[in-house]
C-alpha cells in the first residue's frame, strides 16, 4: 500500500510544472517535509513505546529477549498497536491534505503508446539506466548504515544508551542541510553535488568504527545527515531531467513519467531488499545471537564491515557509474532550450488545428499527420510565417 501510495505521489512533480527550476524547488521542499515528517514519526511512536522499554541496561550476565523489560507480551502489543494506530491517522490526514492541495496540470492530449513499449523505451535510455544503477549501489550503502546502525551502537560501540539521540542527531541533521544542497546544486550543478554529498559520509563512517566514542559518534551523526539528505533529494532532482532527455530523444512518445518514477521506485525498494538480506545472512554466518546482552567476537567484527567497509565499497561503485551520467549541466540547460522551443511549436500547431475544426484527440498525432501530408505542408508554411514574422517585429 506505501507503494501505490509513493509512485503516482513521487511521479507528481513532472506535472507540478514544466521549469526546472520550479520542479527542483518542489523536489527540495518535498524531502525537506518527508525527512521532518520521518523526524516527528520516530519521536512520536519513541514517546508511545518508551514505556513498553523500561529496564535500559542488560546485566553482566548473558539473558535472553523476554528478560530484557518490565513489560508484558500483551502490554508491549497493546503500545505498538497505540502507536500504528497514531502513525496510520496522521498517514490519513496527510494524503487527504495532499489530494484536496495540490493541483495537477492538464496531462498530454496527444494518444499515447502501449504500457509494453514505452516499458521498452524507458529501459533503452542511456542516462536512466546509469542513475538507476548508480543510485542503487548508493541506495544499498546508505541502507546498510540505518539497517546496522542500532546494534553496532549496541553491541559494537557500547553506546546502547546514545543511539536514540544519535538517531534523532541524523534526521535533524539531513532536515537543516537539504535546503544546503538545494544551494549547492543550483550553484554548481547536481552531478557535482552529487559526488559531494555522497562521498561526505565515507570517512566519518570508518573514523566511527575505529573511534567508537560518544563524541566521535555525534559528528559522525551530524555528518551522517549531509549525506542522507543529498542521497534523498539528489536522485529525485536528477530524475526530471532524465524524463526531459527522454522526451527530446522521443519527441512523439509521451506519458511516461509513471514508468520513470515506479521502476525507479522498485529499484529503490530493491536496494533496501538487499541491504537486509546481506545483512541478516552475514549477522547469522557470524553467530548472532537474538535478545543477547553481548554478541561473539565474529559478530562485532561483522558490524564493523556492514558499518564501514562494505557501505564505502558499494558508494565507491555507484558513484564510478555516475560519472557515466551523461547529462551535466550544459546538457541540462540544452535540453530546457530545446523543450521549450519544441513546445511552442506544438501550441502553434495545435492552434492552428482548432482553428480548422480538428478533433482533440487527433491532435499532435503523428500517424494522423503523416496520412495528410498536403496539410502539414500547409501547417509548416504558417508556422515559418508567423516565425518570421516574429523574427522581423523582434528587428
Amino acid at each position: 500500500m506505501i507503494t501505490c501510495f509513493h509512485v503516482p505521489y513521487s511521479a507528481l512533480t513532472m506535472f507540478l510544472s514544466m521549469d526546472q527550476r520550479e520542479r527542483d524547488s518542489a523536489t527540495a521542499y518535498r524531502m525537506t517535509m518527508e525527512v521532518l515528517g520521518t523526524l516527528v514519526g520516530a519521536a512520536i511512536q519513541g514517546q508511545i513505546v518508551a514505556s513498553a522499554h523500561t529496564l535500559k541496561h542488560c546485566p553482566t550476565h548473558n539473558m535472553s529477549a523476554g528478560n530484557l523489560g518490565n513489560s508484558s507480551g500483551a502490554e508491549i502489543k497493546e503500545v505498538y498497536m497505540i502507536a500504528a494506530g497514531v502513525i496510520g491517522g496522521v498517514f490519513i490526514i496527510c494524503t487527504v491534505v495532499m489530494f484536496l492541495g495540490v493541483k495537477e496540470r492538464d496531462g498530454e492530449t496527444e494518444k499515447q503508446i502501449p504500457f509494453y513499449k514505452g516499458f521498452i523505451l524507458v529501459m533503452r535510455h542511456g542516462p536512466y539506466l546509469t542513475l538507476t544503477a548508480a543510485f542503487l549501489f548508493i541506495t544499498v550503502a546508505i541502507q546498510l548504515v540505518q539497517s546496522n546502525f542500532v546494534l553496532f551502537c549496541t553491541y559494537a560501540a557500547d553506546l546502547r544508551d546514545h543511539f536514540q539521540n544519535i538517531v534523532l542527531t541524523i534526521l535533524v541533521s539531513a532536515v537543516i542541510s537539504i535546503p544546503l544542497w538545494q544551494w549547492f546544486l543550483q550553484r554548481f550543478g547536481k552531478k557535482t553535488a552529487a559526488f559531494c554529498g555522497i562521498t561526505w559520509i565515507m570517512p566519518f563512517t570508518m573514523m566511527l568504527v575505529f573511534i567508537p566514542n560518544v563524541v566521535v559518534a555525534y559528528v559522525v551523526a551530524v555528518s551522517s545527515g549531509l549525506s542522507v539528505a543529498a542521497s534523498l533529494l539528489l536522485p529525485w532532482s536528477m530524475l526530471p531531467d532524465v524524463v526531459d532527455d527522454f522526451r527530446l530523444a522521443n519527441p512523439y512518445s509521451k506519458g511516461h513519467e509513471a514508468i520513470f518514477y515506479s521502476f525507479y521506485v522498485f529499484f529503490t525498494k530493491f536496494a533496501a531488499g538487499i541491504s537486509l538480506g546481506v545483512s541478516t545472512l552475514c549477522l547469522e554466518f557470524a553467530g548472532y545471537d537474538t535478545g543477547a546482552c553481548k554478541q561473539p567476537t565474529p559478530v562485532v567484527y561483522t558490524l564493523k564491515l556492514l558499518i564501514g567497509a562494505a557501505p564505502v565499497a558499494f558508494i565507491i561503485t555507484g558513484l564510478m557509474i555516475l560519472l557515466l551520467y551523461p547529462i551535466s549541466e550544459d546538457v541540462r540547460l540544452r535540453n530546457k532550450v530545446c523543450l521549450d522551443e519544441l513546445r511552442q511549436v506544438e501550441f502553434i500547431k495545435g492552434h492552428l488545428l482548432i482553428k480548422r475544426g480538428t478533433p482533440p484527440i487527433l491532435m499532435g498525432n503523428w500517424e494522423h499527420r503523416r496520412q495528410q501530408r498536403s496539410q502539414r505542408k500547409m501547417e509548416l508554411i504558417c508556422i515559418m510565417g508567423i516565425v518570421g514574422y516574429s523574427v522581423f517585429l523582434n528587428l
